[in-house]
């Protein structure tokens, strides 16, 4: 669950990382009066869960009240990159010295925790990684130890001098803001150096793990008040492990595992997955079928896969499923079935049987994903 910036920032300050003075608003009346309580110049920042916000007109820089007002009724009225703002950060504007980059990550290649550090900030990491490497530091931190003062002063020791200390000071912050939230990223940029010498966060990305909401309830409640995509909300009421992606080809597997498998495989076949949807080990007909009318639910997916390899799951209750499925939608696109493992020849004879016009029968998962991929294209030129 990815957080607001204010609400990463209010984490922070319940650590004790200092920040700039601020408030949320609502309306453009509630941003000038806060602009008027802060001083007059403050930036408007909008609160969506993307980044790109400074390069998109997200974030204004105001001189007084009333152009703060101007640039939050334009953001609330018109939205972010086609997404509804509800809500703009009003922050009061500081003078900066430097900017830099900090963040501690989850590194599940490496089964621990990341804490990088660059002396550059206010851009993309990808972009300073690949323009200025030498410019990060970067360091393991194991859980079980936390991070020490010696790896602090490895991860700061390439910054400023004026900026070493105040930096020193806020990283193990950050990782008691982490551990605490069971975040599995948080990140600041720009870190910004004052001209008072102080060391302050300017922006805050945090991701927390949804698997450790049980035990946040705090950070859980907050799940209300992000906008939640309709086919996501839907399957979510099922009880589905569905995620929702930005292709075209929907996706449904059995089994974490194959279906990553299969997003790979209409990757490499030139496709896009338009989700990750895991129907689990013993899908009964129902649960088939339901998976369906969620995936076609989704008005950008042109085509879909179904992707079965029999265990614990049937091959007839797959097709029995996906039959009563197209009984209950209407299927407007395409829909490849690959069917292996237990049963599998039973479920390929129902399906022959019934005789969709819009089921496609594959032999492998190759060519089930490259079938998939081509009706995809086509459904996209007919529209």
């Amino acid at each position: 669950m990815d957080l607001y910036e204010h609400q990463g920032k209010e984490l922070f300050a319940a650590h004790g990382i200092p920040l700039a003075p601020s408030a949320v608003a609502r309306t453009p009346e509630e941003v000038q009066q806060a602009a008027q309580r802060l001083g007059g110049r403050v930036a408007v920042k909008v609160q969506v869960q993307v980044g790109g916000r400074g390069k998109g007109g997200g974030i204004v820089l105001t001189a007084d009240p009333a152009e703060a007002f101007e640039a939050a009724r334009r953001l609330l009225e018109e939205g972010f990159n086609g997404l509804p703002v509800t809500r703009v950060l009003v922050e009061q504007l500081v003078d900066i010295a430097g900017e830099f980059y900090c963040a501690i990550t989850l590194d599940r290649s490496a089964g621990t925790y990341l804490a990088m550090v660059s002396n550059e900030g206010g851009v993309d990491i990808e972009e300073i990684s690949r323009s200025s490497p030498t410019a990060i530091r970067r360091a393991h931190v194991d859980p079980l130890v936390g991070l020490r003062s010696y790896t602090v002063r490895y991860l700061t020791g390439h910054l400023p001098m004026e900026a070493r200390a105040g930096t020193a000071a806020l990283l193990p912050k950050l990782w008691e803001a982490l551990v605490a939230s069971d975040a599995t990223l948080v990140e600041v940029n720009p870190l910004a150096l004052l001209r008072d010498g102080s060391v302050i966060p300017l922006d805050a990305k945090v991701t927390i793990d949804d698997n450790a909401l049980s035990r946040q309830p705090q950070l859980a409640a907050l799940r209300s008040e992000f906008p939640v995509d309709p086919t996501q909300a839907r399957a979510n009421e099922q009880g589905l492990q569905y995620v929702k992606l930005d292709g075209e080809v929907g996706i449904i597997g059995n089994g974490a595992g194959l279906v990553m498998s299969t997003l790979d495989v209409v990757s490499q076949a030139g496709g896009s997955p338009a989700n990750f949807l895991d129907v689990g080990g013993g899908a009964s007909a129902e649960m088939m079928a339901t998976s369906l009318e969620v995936v076609l639910s989704d008005p950008a997916v042109r085509s879909v896969l179904v992707n079965i390899f029999g265990g614990i799951t049937r091959g007839e209750l797959v097709a029995k499923g996906i039959i009563e499925a197209l009984q209950r939608v209407d299927a407007r696109v395409p829909i490849v079935v690959r069917l292996d493992g237990t049963n599998a020849e039973e479920g390929r004879r129902i399906l022959e049987e019934a005789a969709h016009p819009r089921v496609v029968p594959a032999a492998t998962m190759l060519e089930a994903a490259r079938k998939a991929v081509e009706l995809a294209q086509e459904t996209g030129e007919a529209a």
